[in-house]
């Protein structure tokens, strides 16, 4: 896998341009082309198919992407350093690659691709909630987006398919199930980083559904869930107070106890709850 494009191990590369991974920039390199392959081919068949991508580093999964066939790959990295050695995988792919040197909270990415687009990254670990969030809760769905093939931290990957009565189950898990099937495809241990993070890694593969599993207005959905996860061991009636003297009322139309606490509620109950307060 080191030399299917005819470019250098991933080592080489890092050790080439001085390609020390930065904490602040929540950088943590996967050197194993093995492993980005395998990665990229969680997204399914990428022939047809943009691919944009996230912080690619050194470009070990941009490499992959590639590898696996991509129609083209639009690649957004902050870290200037990286540049270049991006640089050489761009002249080995030629007009396969774009690669933006800016904060992806900010680009308008829809300017660079052409539909079907897929989104695989290894998410920096201080932006990648937030990226997720923004990916999920669009104005207008379906989003610009088919799927998303992503890397997080074990803890967050779990918070996004966890169940309710779970330890995980929040309000990530309700925004991610609303809208898209969510499932867990990779395990990765610290070992398979440079460097070494403190904690597992996980590869979690979104897909979107044509419409919202269960009727709801996504902005009182998201408020409701907010509120009542950001207390989830009071009782809902205590948590939701804030949405009005009917909140008990509103909560029993929705089939749920006022006594119940949030994380025993599914998500099918949140949007009937979400229902009432819009009636």
């Amino acid at each position: 896998m080191a030399t299917i494009d005819g470019l250098p191990p991933l080592r080489e590369v890092i050790r080439a341009h001085d390609l020390v991974a930065k904490k602040q920039l929540g950088q943590n390199f996967l050197l194993d082309l093995n492993l980005t392959a395998k990665i990229a081919r969680q997204a399914g068949d990428l022939s047809g198919c943009d691919v944009l991508e996230v912080g690619p580093g050194p470009g070990g999964l941009t490499r992959g992407l590639l590898a696996e066939g991509a129609r083209r790959v639009l690649a957004i990295e902050k870290d200037a350093r990286c540049l270049p050695a991006l640089a050489e995988i761009e002249a080995a792919y030629p007009g396969k690659l774009q690669v933006i040197h800016g904060d992806a909270l900010e680009v308008d990415v829809l300017a660079h691709l052409t539909p079907p687009i897929r989104i695989v990254a290894n998410l920096p670990y201080n932006v990648g909630t937030e990226l997720l969030i923004r990916w999920l809760t669009p104005d207008n769905w379906p989003p610009f987006w088919e799927s998303l093939t992503l890397m997080f931290q074990k803890e967050v990957a779990e918070r996004i398919v966890a169940r309710p009565r779970t330890d995980h189950y929040g309000r990530l898990a309700l925004l991610a199930q609303w809208r898209c099937d969510a499932r867990i495809v990779m395990h990765l241990p610290p070992e398979a980083f440079t460097p070494a993070p403190k904690v597992h890694s996980a590869v979690v593969h979104l897909t979107r559904l044509a419409e919202p599993r269960y009727p709801a207005d996504g902005k009182v959905l998201s408020r409701i869930t907010a509120m009542a996860f950001n207390q989830r061991r009071k009782m809902l009636r205590s948590s939701l107070k804030g949405l009005g003297p009917d909140v008990e009322a509103h909560l029993l139309a929705a089939g749920i106890e006022p006594t119940a606490r949030a994380e025993e509620i599914s998500l099918e109950q949140f949007c009937a709850l979400a229902r009432q307060i819009v009636k």
